[in-house]
């Protein structure tokens, strides 16, 4: 099978290695001419989203933001430019779960089908097929799917409708930035007190506190680098999504809007592209009170 695959970042590019080393072959596009050479020849490059889906039997598309994804579909060049009845499109980008619910209808007046399918992982997650898929849509386009993307991951959930995976997506990954956020504030407390950051590490993982994520991220939070699997930019985006798609049903979210205000002034402070794990740092050294 050729599978497209739009959006070569950090985990698109992981996917695209991971297919073609399962048999697939794999085209693929990105806007930054970069991401596309440094995959060098394992894929074969296409011009645009809508060569893309002439060229795949299945198009895969991982994306940064809901605008974005807008343009891959119904841009000049787009997706739905091309002659695409019959075709699946899986939608990967972690979005609101109203632009999944706009872009179905467009897909399906073109005759091919549209599941979302946002994951739960990281990197090693893609090289190992040990991703989890969260999905929406109908039953035989999600078991379309599943076929599809078996080489990718360890278990597929169908949450439900479409925008269903979107919605659980986003509420997985407020559940990450609120508690980001109760570290954050946990290490500023116990160090205005006098406390030392790795015994308040070492102690929090004896209690309910505890979790892989912390046990994982512990050196980054004690201040040295690691691999970015998720960055601050990412992060911020994510919380807006999950304020906003919780502001149309009438949820308030007081926590996710503190989690987002330190996101927020972390990439104020330029510090879009590096691991969301350094928030704690940020917190402690930038948004507490200053006593004279």
């Amino acid at each position: 099978m050729k599978i497209g695959l739009v959006g070569l970042g950090r985990m698109g590019g992981a996917m695209a290695r991971r297919l073609v080393d399962q048999g697939h072959s794999v085209v693929g596009w990105d806007q930054r001419a970069k991401a596309v050479e440094a995959l060098g020849n394992t894929i074969e490059p296409a011009d645009h989203p809508r060569a893309v889906a002439e060229a795949a039997d299945a198009v895969l598309s991982t994306i940064t933001e809901d605008n974005g994804i807008r343009r891959v579909f119904t841009g000049k060049d787009g997706f739905l430019q091309a002659p695409v009845a019959g075709k699946i499109f899986i939608e990967m980008s972690t979005l609101q779960p109203m632009t999944i619910r706009e872009l179905v209808p467009q897909v399906e007046a073109k005759g091919a089908r549209l599941v979302d399918s946002p994951v739960l992982g990281t990197i090693p997650s893609v090289r190992d097929g040990k991703l989890v898929a969260l999905m929406g849509g109908r039953d035989e386009d999600v078991a379309r799917a599943k076929e599809i993307l078996a080489p990718l991951t360890r278990r597929v959930i169908h949450m439900g409708p479409s925008g269903s995976g979107s919605v659980m997506k986003l509420a997985a990954n407020l559940g990450m930035g609120t508690y980001l956020q109760a570290v954050a504030e946990a290490l500023a407390l116990g160090d205005r007190y006098g406390l030392s950051i790795p015994l308040m590490l070492d102690a929090l993982m004896e209690g309910a506190f505890a979790s892989p994520w912390l046990k994982a991220k512990t050196e980054q939070f004690k201040g040295a680098k690691g691999d970015v699997t998720l960055d601050v930019k990412s992060i911020r985006k994510d919380l807006m999504s999950a304020v906003a798609t919780g502001a149309v049903k009438g949820v308030p979210m007081p926590a996710a809007a503190g989690a987002l205000a330190s996101a927020s002034a972390a990439v104020a402070q330029g510090l879009n592209d590096e691991d969301c794990a350094v928030i704690p740092l940020f917190f402690r050294q930038h948004m507490i009170q200053k006593f004279d």
